[in-house]
């Protein structure tokens, strides 16, 4: 297993806030684990969410929204 994180450590490796952490936490876009009142993080779910998990789960990419 990897290098666990925080939600302040890992606000800080995304470069966002710690409220914007467990916002995407509580909309189950980052998995976490919670430890007592704080959550644990994996960094391989941080960088899987860095490089491509911006966006919402089920929103179509822009070039689908094409009109005919």
């Amino acid at each position: 297993m990897g290098k666990l994180h925080t939600t302040e450590s890992a606000a800080a490796y995304l470069k966002v806030t710690p409220a914007r952490v467990r916002q995407l936490i509580i909309e189950k876009r980052i998995k976490s684990e919670e430890y007592g009142r704080d959550h644990l993080i994996p960094e391989s779910e941080l960088k899987q969410y860095a490089t491509g998990g911006k966006k919402k789960a089920g929103r179509p990419p822009k070039n689908s929204l094409r009109l005919r």
